[in-house]
This record gives structure tokens, sequence and C-alpha cells, in this order.
């Protein structure tokens, strides 16, 4: 018998949103310097998933599709961008930091944010199951 997928949290997820305005509002919120980092991963995020929903719950911003859930998490802090993928840990080489499913890398600067493995960890985001 297959046993059954723990969720990443016992909170309920996010209710997809009408359209991608709300998360433009969000990106301009966000402190200047990030601002080039979280507009670079959204449209990265957005190239590379096709027929993504978006969500915004507790500050942070969710991509993910309707069967596998939700993908992939942004939020931005002071000084950096965390890019956390719900299942992650299913991903080869997967990203470096977090623990259960989900795993995350942690975004200072544009350079880093443009560097192939996190292009090859939003692609990877798409075949692996999510938050749901």
């Amino acid at each position: 018998m297959e046993k059954s997928r723990k969720t990443s949290t016992t909170l309920k997820p996010p209710v997809p949103l009408e359209s991608h305005a709300e998360i433009d509002d969000w990106m301009r919120r966000v402190m200047p310097d990030l601002q080039p980092i979280v507009r670079h991963f959204d449209q990265v995020i957005r190239d590379t998933i096709p027929g993504l929903q978006y969500a915004i719950k507790w500050k942070k911003v969710y991509y993910g599709l309707p069967d596998p859930g939700w993908l992939i998490e942004m939020v931005a802090y002071d000084v950096s961008v965390n890019l956390v993928f719900h299942g992650g840990a299913e991903f080869d080489s997967p990203p470096p930091l977090g623990d259960g499913r989900s795993r995350y890398v942690k975004v200072g600067s544009l350079d880093e944010a443009k560097a192939p493995e996190v292009r090859g960890w939003i692609e990877q985001a798409a075949r692996v199951p999510g938050w749901q």
C-alpha cells in the first residue's frame, strides 16, 4: 500500500487570484533593491510553467497548477528573496536549504537569481507534486 503524502503544513493553502495584477502590486511594495530579483523570478516562472495560477497569502507569492498544487513560493525580506520549491526534495540536485519535501534558495543579487541552477529548479517544479 502506497503511503499518503503529508502536506508541507497544516495551514490551508492560498486561494488562486483572478489575475496577475495583485502580484504586480506586491512586487511594487518589495524593497527597491530586491525588485529586480522578484521581477526576474516572476518572469522566468511565468515563461517556464504554462497555465499558472497565482496567489498571495502571508505576504508571500505562490505559483501553482490546478492538479499538482502550489509549486513555488516567493518571499522578499529586507536583504534577500527566498524561492521555495514545495516538492524540491524530489529534484535532481535539490536546492540547498530546507527540510521535508520543501527546499529553497536565498538570493541577494540579480546575478544569483540568474544562475542556471535556479532556472533548472523552476523547470523541475512543474514535474513534481506541490502543496495542495
